[in-house]
């Protein structure tokens, strides 16, 4: 007994993943003050309008949540589940968002639509007895790619009765498949696997052997043998189920193999153990992984294409921010560095709709990898909006050579490379051709949110930036430029503001430097020194005089360019559930455009030189 315990201490003490690094996240900052990783671009696919569904695919339901990604033929697929205003609300349904280059998506199609349970149905350990009620979609997968090359989409029907009634608590309808195929088009819908407790006479659709082609049904059977797949149904699926071999109350599974090809799973709150033989068994319970700062959310673990290792997921005992850590071996993380540390406005109130990017998943092994080598992932924000993130592989937070980049003369597709982007659908941050040339453009329209690109340098104490704008406009909307240090801290402020005047933050004033005209380039080189903690700014050559950074940095790690004010709600101290809308949430504004053209940072020499 002795050298048995003596086994599986060691096993918990060495085997096991943990957060070895130092950096911790600050709730306090949406951002977490953590350091971005270099080259993020976080798109938002999908924006939720109840007022005008026309501006969101023809959709009006506002809780949209739980996207899943796979990369096939060519073709990143988004599933996510929607229900018309809160989370376990009926009617639910399951979209599909599809792109070709992970920045522009189509509109959203009904992958599996409202599901009416039939009138008279009881579900076990409920009063209720159903009339006019639909069920809710909650699933955990949404796509497998078969070795005869079919993509498989699913999605469960669960059965919410009534207040405090859940979905997945194994007594629902049973998990659909259907077809995606390559032409775009969808096959028939099948039930895959219904619960024990449902009525197999009164399903809406047939079950999946009853399918005559073959590839199909053999796409099905192989899914249905494959464990790991199999492990990510344990909390719809019977407590017995018999598919499912790991039997604990865990929640949102995914996993990835390591080198000597045992597999790491993952669960909400960071839990975590190790199989050596593909599912079938579990070296020990799942525990939570020493280190992991992780809540009621998920958390995304897999082998990048560089043959190391990330995790994505929320560093709080918040939904924000979004970060990453990355491993050499798949057990030790040693990093933590910022996704996307945005929340935009929670425009209309839910049950159970929790603020910040939460949610995360990418793309499971075997369900491809996109030519480009990055790890992408999808989430929700505020359960509310769908985004996806490109992260750059390898995965790093340093730059070591200062920027000199003219947008018109940079390689097709890597005018951005080292650029971090925050761009929701209405509030873009993109290259663009502007007269026939290449720019960087910033669009907003969208008042409860902003575009955002974010320039990560050399670290500098004493630094100058040049860069070229062009606004489009002088009489709204507004430009905010800030210079950073690696925990987006700010130290000085520039504003093209919408009246007219191109100003500086001077402690809590916002001092006039000059006026500007739409159409107009305004060249600006500002001139920064941390020790002085002043900065000289010029404008198209001209000397615009001294003025004293509005807070102290330690050094300057990153030159933002952001379309609207700095956002602090929500905080750790908000209420968690916002029962109201807010007013006009389904309006948008005059768009605003601001033109980048080039961007230059430099080394200005010490005084000791």
């Amino acid at each position: 007994m002795g050298a048995i315990l003596l086994f599986l201490t060691h096993v918990h003490a060495q085997d096991t993943v943990r957060y070895v690094g130092q950096t911790l996240s600050n709730v306090d900052y949406h951002h977490g003050q953590l350091s971005p990783a270099v080259g993020v671009h976080n798109m938002q696919v999908f924006r939720a309008n109840r007022e005008h569904p026309e501006l969101a695919g023809g959709t009006h339901w506002t809780y949209n949540h739980a996207p899943m990604l796979a990369y096939w033929n060519n073709t990143f697929y988004l599933q996510y589940l929607s229900n018309p205003v809160g989370e376990h609300e009926p009617p639910g349904q399951t979209l599909l968002l599809t792109s070709k280059d992970g920045y522009n998506w189509t509109k959203p199609t009904v992958l599996f639509p409202p599901y009416k349970l039939p009138d008279g149905w009881k579900k076990p350990g409920r009063p209720e007895v159903a009339k006019d009620l639909y069920a809710v979609m909650h699933q955990r997968m949404g796509f497998f790619v078969a070795k005869n090359k079919r993509l498989l989409t699913l999605a469960f029907y669960g059965i919410v009765m009534g207040p405090k009634d859940d979905p997945n608590d194994g007594n629902g309808i049973g998990r659909v498949v259907r077809e995606i195929y390559a032409d775009g088009k969808f096959g028939p819908i099948y039930f895959i696997r219904n619960n024990a407790s449902w009525d197999k006479t009164k399903s809406a659709y047939p079950f999946y052997t009853s399918s005559k082609d073959k590839g199909f049904v053999e796409a099905c059977n192989e899914l249905l043998a494959n464990t790991l797949m199999m492990q990510q149904w344990i909390e719809e699926a019977d407590r017995n189920d018999p598919l499912v071999t790991l039997k604990k109350e865990v929640k949102a599974f995914s996993y990835y193999h390591l080198p000597d090809k045992r597999v790491v799973g993952l669960w909400k709150h960071a839990l975590t153990t190790i199989s050596p033989d593909e599912g079938q068994t579990w070296l020990y319970n799942p525990l939570r992984a020493p280190g992991f700062v992780n809540s009621n959310a998920k958390i995304w673990g897999q082998k990048t294409t560089d043959g190391q290792y990330a995790t994505v997921y929320n560093p709080s005992e918040f939904r924000w921010p979004l970060a990453v850590s990355t491993s050499k071996d798949g057990l030790n993380y040693t990093n933590l560095l910022l996704v996307n540390g945005e929340i935009t406005t929670m425009r209309y109130g839910g049950a159970y709709k929790s603020y910040g990017p939460q949610y995360v998943r990418g793309i499971e092994e075997g369900n491809g990898t996109p030519p480009d080598g990055s790890l992408w992932v999808t989430y929700s924000m505020n359960k509310e909006d769908i985004w996806v993130s490109k992260i750059p592989v390898p995965i790093t937070d340093q730059v070591t050579t200062h920027p000199n980049e003219i947008f018109a003369q940079l390689p097709a597709g890597d005018e951005l490379k080292f650029w971090n982007l925050y761009s929701p659908v209405f509030a873009s941050a993109k290259i663009e051709s502007v007269d026939g040339s290449k720019a960087l453009v910033l669009r907003d329209k969208d008042p409860f949110d902003y575009a955002k690109a974010e320039r990560v340098i050399p670290e500098s104490t004493k630094l100058a930036v040049e860069f070229a704008v062009v606004p489009q406009q002088a009489d709204k909307g507004s430009l905010q430029i800030e210079f950073q240090d690696a925990k987006g801290n700010a130290a000085v402020r520039l504003l093209f503001d919408a009246d007219g005047f191109f100003k500086a933050k001077v402690g809590y004033r916002d001092s006039q430097i000059q006026k500007y005209e739409a159409g107009k380039p305004v060249v600006v080189r500002i001139e920064l020194d941390r020790d002085k903690r002043m900065f000289v700014a010029f404008v198209n050559g001209q000397p615009k005089g001294n003025r004293l950074f509005f807070a102290p940095v330690a050094s300057f790690r990153r030159v933002v360019f952001r379309t609207g004010g700095v956002r602090r709600f929500p905080d750790a101290d908000t209420p968690t559930d916002q029962n109201f809308d807010v007013p006009k949430a389904g309006e948008l504004q005059p768009e605003a455009v601001f033109i980048l053209k080039t961007f230059k940072t430099s080394a200005l020499p010490s005084r000791s030189e």
